[in-house]
């Protein structure tokens, strides 16, 4: 620094250095995020670009987030690889996707008979629910947030009207996560099937069945016109999707950068749940003008019955076989149980006295 300071001057220093910081305040981060979803998987796939326009307007333009769509790089269940491995910074997707890889995935996406959306987030953000992902998906080198949610799914399409466990056997169906097991116990062939393919695998009677969301999505995925029965929601009662962020990425970024990076990724996941609800509400009224012979049924108390019981011997085989598991499933369940009694004297009897 002296003979810096002999051959330039004082003042000549100091005026580098200065610029030579306003250079580093002003570095600019890219980051690659992979999603599970297709570009017309509205809202899915605008909550990643939604969540990347506001870390660009938030940062100033120093953190750019550029987003690739399944359809560009063809691995839609691959996006948990892919940031794990470092091809991309982050992904979009959905955690249940990956109980293959890691059963303590499940819980974080919904699990039957559980969490409602409100009830889930705030046990994400104020009952433990965000510490408890972070630990599942520290040993993966990832860092998970919520990243938006659809509420309660409706149960699926069937092309047959399902009045009893009988008709349940041998059925193909796709419905992924724990539900999936459920199912499988209950005799369904059970398959797993990108979102792009799932019209076609129904259309040519690849599988029977299927479930994907609600009348936001389904209602441009065309099922109904194929399957006309179309049964109430069960076993994804708050469905939240993830933002995965590679972990070493992340901690690269500076401390002001990866606070906007989280914020945007919080807001534009409540953005999610608001406007899917509202995409609900506008494609039933328009599928019940349109297709007045969609046919809206609930599973039997006997259905229901098994379901449950088979959903509570799964989560018993799987708590055993994984300790973490339990932790968070317990978790849940405490959390549920504090939550539940609000629910009930709020929302339930509100609606229960003006419907």
């Amino acid at each position: 620094m002296k003979k810096m300071i002999g051959k330039l001057g004082v003042t000549s220093v100091i005026l580098i250095a200065m610029s030579m910081s306003a250079q580093a305040k002003e570095k600019v981060y890219k980051l690659k995020m992979a999603t599970t979803w297709g570009k017309a998987a509205t809202p899915l796939i605008d909550t990643a670009h939604n969540l990347s326009k506001m870390a660009e307007e938030m940062s100033n333009g120093r953190l750019l987030i550029r987003v690739d769509s399944s359809n560009k790089h063809k691995a839609p269940l691959g996006v948990f690889d892919m940031v794990k491995g470092g091809q991309y910074d982050m992904g979009h997707t959905a955690s249940y996707y990956w109980k293959g890889k890691d059963i303590n995935t499940l819980p974080f996406t919904s699990m039957p008979f559980g969490l409602t959306a409100p009830e889930q987030y705030a046990w994400f953000y104020h009952g433990g629910g965000l510490e408890l992902m972070q630990k599942v998906y520290s040993k993966h080198n990832l860092l998970s947030f919520p990243g938006g949610n659809t509420g309660v799914q409706m149960g699926g399409f069937f092309r047959k009207e399902i009045k009893t466990l009988e008709d349940l056997k041998g059925l193909k169906m796709r419905i992924p996560g724990f539900a999936g097991e459920v199912m499988a116990k209950l005799g369904i062939q059970v398959t797993n099937i990108a979102p792009g393919e799932l019209y076609t695998a129904l259309d040519r009677n690849t599988i029977d069945a299927l479930e994907w969301v609600g009348p936001s999505m389904d209602i441009n995925m065309g099922f109904h016109k194929i399957a006309p029965y179309y049964y109430t929601g069960w076993h994804e009662p708050a469905s939240e999707l993830q933002v995965i962020v590679n972990k070493r990425k992340f901690n690269k970024l500076p401390k002001d950068l990866q606070t906007i990076l989280t914020t945007a990724i919080r807001v534009s996941a409540y953005d999610m749940y608001i406007h899917n609800y509202d995409m609900n509400a506008t494609a039933w009224a328009k599928m019940k003008k349109e297709q007045p012979n969609i046919k809206v049924k609930t599973f039997s108390k006997e259905i229901m019955d098994a379901m449950k019981k088979a959903n509570q011997e799964l989560r018993n085989e799987m708590s055993a076989k994984s300790p973490l598991l339990k932790e968070v499933l317990d978790s849940q369940d405490a959390y549920m149980k504090k939550a539940r009694e609000w629910t009930k004297m709020s929302d339930y009897l509100y609606l229960k006295d003006n419907l």
